[in-house]
């Protein structure tokens, strides 16, 4: 509840260009936990007015990832709910009228001002040491005036009309803020082409969808007074319930080189996350370290315990820096908390991408999958190092292939006569099980040959596994089978 007594209504309305970011989902993950924790609403809702920059794509993948993140909404696309369309291309004719009625109580204006006068004006503001922000020049046009503009050609644009007061808010994250009347201008909330900008369309939409509190980046914190302003003139002229939400503005979340982590940065795409094999619960987890602990000394929690936990208050204002080694040890904590046959059934997707598993996946190749899974759980941090580890169980023979730089490494002359010897010593099993196999090769390279374990088996396991880094050694053989582990040594002999 508010300290009115109202529910809690917290939104996220990210605007559909390009892949959606990493400090995109701390913000949702940060607005949901917040709504979560307040048995409030959350409301999922796009920001889609750019035609030009905005794509059904992205669109499209915002949705999907919400799903992937676990982030469910209460309102918003998809869903529905009772204050929608949730899109705000779908609701011109909302922000047409709002527009028009703050016209018409005075609270906005049309500007005619071309781009040349407005910049000359500024230059000359600068010049004389003045805030460089509009100037109020059309503020009071009269209708005459008005006319000859537009007998001209000229197409206005809309302006709010600010009062010229200084203002005050009470930050979530920060505090108290002021911000002098000096510094907040008139500014544009329809473009000369009639289209609506965010400085409308936001604060319309939060005032109609019963918004309470507002979680954004701290780069939007210079445009909460005009919000703020803009609220007071919804109150006069019916739109809403005539309340304020509380604004909490979020630290940056730094990169490389203590610069903000653009969308450009590669550690800052999304997708790219999924794609590596983070689980939405370890990527959550980190992103929530971004600016807030759920104690001193605990790293690691679920996503239900930073509900219980979370409170905005203790949002660290500081900018946060994005450390992905610790995001990769924190998914490998998260991976370990999941049940085997969990993990074995979130490494489908990954296999099937890798060609290695039939979609839909089969009978046989999922219980060869869940036999596999208890060999490489405890050493994954990213889904897809299980699949690098155990792709030599599901390849087919002419697909098998080794890595040229550990066959150097291990095969050599002295690494062919360790292959000899343990395929004369396995081709003698009468059974073939991970004990007997551990038996038998123990017996034949390390008694026998007089070789320490590290040199004994490092060749065996290039020319089983193709590769130096696997799952442990006896056990992959018996997985692999007498057939195809005894096929695999003979190759590596010519």
């Amino acid at each position: 509840m508010t300290a009115s007594g109202k529910p809690v209504v917290a939104r996220f309305c990210p605007s559909p260009t390009g892949n959606p970011h990493v400090g995109m989902a701390r913000t949702a993950l940060f607005s949901w936990a917040f709504a979560r924790h307040h048995g409030g609403t959350f409301v999922f809702r796009i920001e889609d007015t750019d035609s030009a920059r905005d794509t059904e794509e992205s669109y499209q993948l915002l949705v999907d990832v919400m799903r992937w993140l676990g982030l469910d909404w209460d309102e918003g696309v998809e869903v529905g709910g009772p204050n929608g369309p949730y899109r705000q291309s779908e609701r011109m004719d909302v922000y047409a009228d709002v527009a028009q009625r703050l016209i018409d109580a005075g609270w906005a204006y049309k500007a005619y001002d071309t781009a040349e006068e407005l910049e000359e004006r500024r230059e000359k503001a600068r010049a004389e040491g003045r805030p460089s922000g509009y100037d109020g020049l059309h503020r009071d046009l009269t209708p005459e005036q008005q006319a000859a503009f537009e007998a001209e050609g000229r197409q206005p644009v809309i302006r709010f009309k600010m009062p010229e007061q200084d203002w005050t808010f009470d930050d979530l994250v920060r505090g108290p803020i002021t911000f002098g009347a000096e510094n907040v201008q008139d500014f544009v909330i329809v473009r000369a082409n009639g289209q609506p900008l965010y400085t409308l369309t936001n604060p319309t939409d939060d005032a109609l969808m019963g918004i309470t509190h507002v979680l954004r980046g701290e780069d939007l914190l210079s445009s909460t007074p005009r919000q703020i302003a803009m609220y007071e003139a919804f109150a006069e002229i019916g739109i809403g319930d005539g309340s304020t939400p509380r604004f909490g503005h979020l630290p940056y979340v730094m990169g490389a080189g203590n610069k903000k982590l653009s969308k450009r940065d590669p550690e800052s795409n999304l997708l790219a996350y999924r794609d590596q094999g983070f689980l939405p619960e370890g990527l959550l987890n980190y992103l929530a370290l971004l600016g807030w602990a759920i104690a001193e000394d605990r790293d690691v929690f679920s996503l239900a315990e930073m509900v219980e936990a979370f409170e905005i208050s203790r949002v660290n204002p500081n900018p946060a820096r994005f450390d992905l080694k610790k995001c990769e040890a924190i998914n490998g904590d998260h991976v370990r908390m999941l049940s085997v046959e969990d993990f074995a059934e979130r490494l489908v997707p990954y296999f099937q991408r890798a060609g290695l598993v039939a979609d839909p996946i089969t009978e046989r190749q999922r219980s060869a999958l869940a036999a596999a899974a208890p060999l490489v759980h405890e050493r994954t941090n990213l889904l897809t190092e299980a699949v690098d580890m155990l792709r030599f169980l599901f390849v087919s023979d002419d697909a098998f292939t080794i890595d040229e730089a550990d066959r150097a490494k291990q095969l050599d002359e002295n690494g062919l006569q360790v292959a000899r010897a343990a395929h004369e010593a396995l081709s003698a099993l009468d059974s073939w099980t991970t004990a007997e196999i551990e038996s038998a090769l123990r017996t034949a390279l390390v008694d026998g040959l007089g070789l320490k374990p590290r040199l004994a088996f490092g060749p065996v396991r290039v020319a089983v596994t193709g590769s130096r880094v696997s799952p442990p050694l006896f056990e992959s053989l018996e997985l692999l089978g007498r057939d195809a582990s005894l096929a695999r040594l003979a190759a590596v002999l010519g």
